[in-house]
């Protein structure tokens, strides 16, 4: 069994090492123009002349969990996509949205702020009840962080593109749902994949119905977002404020409203990482599995686009 890893920007070593002791009876390498076929990829963002030259691969293993990038490539129809389900992204993910939804109900923005100013100042508790807390993406990711959040008795709300049923969350679901998903919210998590359908769902309409005062927090990919519609909500007062920790260009640009503006947190992607040993794992057992002739979790529709 041949084993190609083609990951841009990406430490080579630790992967390959990692992928030849969780696979002993593999050959592992990486990938180079014009090498031998291989069986399997782990991948991401790989250039098109890699599909291109490795039409007869059983399957590419993403090492993340967001696949447009890799959906944006002409991948040969024999060739599954697999993408991560957990490998240790979800409790990361909760772990940020909670850091963020208690940072902003609690204030302590403004007690840091005062603080640094040397003042000494009483903020009057607020009440959980007022900051119901939707969820837009309920997979394995968006499920973790609904339950994390509920774990604080904020009331919690979810919206996917199908039914699901989470425990202690008020599930909607459907085009037909998410403006009454959205009027009851007042703080926004956006953990949905990057498909056509989504594109752009964060815009002046949607974000509009939130309840007032809404606060945004975006972990998932920065082309879900119309900026310039975020900043003239926070203008207008509708949005008091957003963590962000994707954007439609990264590296965040040197000069970009986002870096200054006072109700703004940014942060560089790092809400969930990719953890090597956890990864490498999850992507052996899915290759073992594959070759047992045994159905594995993540493969991607390319259709759906998740």
């Amino acid at each position: 069994m041949r084993i190609t890893f083609c990951c841009t920007d990406t430490p080579t070593e630790p992967w390959l090492q990692g992928l030849k002791a969780a696979l002993p009876g593999a050959e592992v390498s990486l990938w180079r123009s014009g090498d031998a076929p291989a069986d399997y990829a782990v991948v991401w963002t790989p250039p098109q002349a890699f599909f291109d030259q490795q039409p007869q691969l059983k399957a590419a293993f993403n090492i993340g969990a967001g696949v447009d990038a890799l959906l944006a490539r002409q991948v040969g129809p024999h060739t599954r996509l697999v993408r991560l389900d957990d490998a240790g992204m979800a409790v990361q993910m909760a772990e940020y949205v909670c850091h963020a939804l208690i940072r902003h109900t609690r204030e302590f923005d403004v007690i840091e702020a005062d603080a640094s100013a040397g003042q000494w100042t009483f903020r009057e508790p607020l009440a959980r009840a007022d900051f119901p807390v939707g969820i837009l993406g309920l997979g394995v990711l968006g499920a973790r962080v609904a339950q994390a959040v509920a774990q604080f008795e904020f009331p919690v709300r979810g919206w996917s593109r199908s039914a699901k049923q989470v425990a202690g969350v008020e599930c909607f679901n459907g085009s037909e749902d998410l403006d009454r998903f959205l009027a009851g919210t007042r703080v926004l998590v956006n953990v949905l994949p990057l498909t056509p359908e989504t594109e752009n769902i964060l815009n002046q309409r949607t974000l509009s119905q939130l309840q007032g005062g809404a606060y945004l927090i975006n972990v998932a990919r920065g082309r879900h977002l119309v900026e310039q519609d975020l900043l003239a909500l926070l203008d207008r007062g509708h949005i008091a404020g957003a963590t962000l920790d994707v954007f439609r260009t990264e590296p965040l640009p040197a000069g970009h409203p986002f870096w200054t503006h006072p109700r703004i947190t940014v942060t560089p992607h790092t809400a969930a990482r990719t953890l090597l040993s956890e990864t490498i794992g999850q992507i052996a057992g899915k290759i073992q599995a594959l070759e047992r002739g045994e159905p594995v979790a993540g493969l991607v529709d390319r259709v759906r686009g998740y």
